[in-house]
């Protein structure tokens, strides 16, 4: 690497930071649907994506109408641009952060990662002043950790794409445990919106350092984002607690800008100001200087918000919303989309999420083998299915003592507990499944569908072990029926084979093999065709299930 290429990588030039921003902000515009479909909080409101998509292609548009090269000047349009766009709580919070972020670089002709560390710890302490109660769990709480590590990254790293690099895995890791500190995400079992866009921005700037292009949205949610409930992609929306939106304490959210601020306005009356909304609403952001002040606030009382206001200055874009109605119109969506009878089922694998979700399953709550849900956590999945009764298959004879004690944490829901003992019993459980019965017809059609069922499957031994008359050794492949160990090898589809040999039966007319995440498409298939030839008044049918610890589940009828 030449002594050039070097130094450009540990410094940041004004005309850089610019392309950075600018990319940050297209990627936030281009993934505005994602970040919107996790917002929940502090209502489920979906705007925190189209918010910070505002508030940076103001700062966009700022940018692009001057063309300095000048870092004070690029710092100075970054700042008034960002509050005179910004939208919401998020848009606010972003506007304060780059403010700060500005404030730092602006008196730098070029900017290493030590001074970058110090911009956004500056402007994260600008943000928390500005909102009168912070909330742990939201976008504050992963800026605060990603600027407190670039302090520590800073010291040892001088390359600013790995220094990047590394600033979004922690904005990734923080991001995964914002669940753990608000309820609310926790509830509804996705990560918070503003932190991800957050890491989104954070993204696009690294793009924009590397001089890359990024076009489009991401296909989903990030790795440390996969809590979200697998049946529930960004497309088909998030779950609101539609019960707690009667906590709503304050009605209406009102936002304005106060400009041309009186002589006698001093900032002692800026933060007097703040302190008074703070007294009779909540979610209050003040923020601004002599010249031009942001205010977001929720309160029972706009007229008095506004009016107060009006000692400082004028008051420019006001914008009111009525929170309850918006509860009204959700809760009537809710009633109007109930549906009589729901199904949650229980598996684990990419493989057999998308089997169910085929099969019409409402909700596919990830586990199996070694990771057992809760009884809460079974609870949980059903409050985000609208329906008066739901059905649920464990799919595995450690989930259904769970699965029957998560009633006891539900109200306004029936649960019915069909006994699925495994995957494949489950497919056949909801093979039976006619929404369009009764719900007494339902049940009897699913568990008739399971009663004479037979299945199997091949995992490998854990230990060194004597089962009845086989000696396992630590790795050895098994094959399994139901419950008991039948026969053992050391390859994978002579011992499936050897299991079904011993399972099938002359009048048999259907086996269907899911394999698992540790075998390949073509091994699989080397499976059925095997059996195919063996068997040929038999179909054999072969899916994906994805399913770790087992090579193969199978069932046959």
């Amino acid at each position: 690497m030449t002594a050039a290429r070097s130094n450009a990588n540990k410094l940041i030039s004004a005309m850089v930071m610019r392309r950075m921003l600018i990319a940050g902000g297209k990627n936030i515009e281009v993934n505005r649907a994602q970040i919107d479909a996790l917002n929940v909080f502090p209502v489920p409101d979906g705007d925190t994506g189209i918010n910070m998509s505002l508030t940076m292609n103001s700062v966009i548009a700022g940018l692009n109408a001057d063309n300095s090269t000048k870092m004070d000047i690029l710092a100075d349009i970054v700042s008034k641009c960002a509050l005179k766009g910004a939208r919401g709580n998020s848009g606010v919070i972003l506007s304060q952060i780059l403010k700060g972020f500005s404030i730092v670089i602006a008196d730098k002709e070029d900017i290493d990662t030590r001074t970058f560390a110090q911009a956004l710890k500056n402007g994260t302490e600008l943000a928390y002043s500005a909102v009168s109660k912070p909330k742990e769990g939201t976008m504050l709480t992963v800026v605060r950790v990603v600027s407190d590590k670039a302090l520590d990254i800073c010291r040892y790293v001088g390359d600013f794409e790995d220094f990047l690099v590394k600033l979004i895995q922690c904005g990734e890791d923080i991001l995964a445990q914002t669940p753990d500190m608000l309820d609310v995400l926790k509830k509804a079992g996705v990560v918070d919106s503003g932190g991800y866009g957050l890491v989104t921005l954070f993204k696009g700037m690294l793009a924009g350092f590397k001089n890359e292009e990024k076009d489009g949205a991401e296909s989903g949610a990030t790795q440390q984002n996969t809590m979200i409930v697998e049946s529930k992609g960004f497309d088909d929306g998030v779950f609101i607690d539609y019960h707690s939106l009667d906590d709503i304490e304050f009605a209406y959210c009102t936002e304005f800008f106060v400009i041309n601020l009186y002589k006698k306005t001093t900032l002692t009356n800026i933060d007097q100001m703040r302190e008074y909304f703070c007294q009779i609403g909540d979610s209050v952001v003040v923020v601004g200087d002599l010249d031009m002040v942001k205010v977001h606030v929720h309160s029972n009382s706009p007229g008095l918000v506004l009016t107060h206001a009006l000692k400082l200055g004028e008051i420019d874009r006001v914008k009111i919303e009525n929170m309850l109605k918006q509860n009204r119109i959700l809760k009537a969506k809710l009633e109007a989309e109930r549906k009589n009878v729901g199904v949650l089922s229980v598996c684990s694998g990419e493989g057999f999420n998308s089997i169910f979700k085929d099969l019409l399953v409402d909700q596919v709550l990830s586990g199996g083998q070694t990771m057992n849900p809760s009884a809460e956590d079974i609870a949980n999945a059903i409050k985000k299915i609208n329906a008066s009764n739901v059905i649920v298959l464990p799919n595995n004879k450690n989930i259904i003592l769970a699965a029957e004690q998560s009633r006891a944490l539900i109200e306004n829901k029936d649960i019915y507990v069909i006994n699925t003992k495994d995957i494949p019993m489950g497919i056949a459980a909801m093979l039976a499944y006619n929404a369009e019965l009764p719900l007494p017809e339902i049940l009897a059609e699913m568990n008739t569908a399971i009663k004479d069922y037979r299945s199997g499957s091949v995992t490998y031994a854990v230990r060194n072990s004597s089962v009845d008359t086989l000696k396992l050794k630590q790795g050895d492949k098994i094959g399994i029926d139901r419950n008991k160990i039948v026969c053992k090898g050391t390859k994978v589809n002579e011992v499936a084979m050897d299991l079904i040999d011993r399972l099938i039966r002359s009048d048999d007319e259907i086996v269907t093999l899911y394999y698992g995440a540790d075998v390949t498409e073509t091994e699989a298939t080397e499976l059925q065709q095997t059996l195919q030839d063996k068997y040929p008044d038999c179909e054999i049918c072969m899916f994906y299930g994805g399913q770790p610890l087992y090579y193969y589940l199978f069932s046959i009828e």
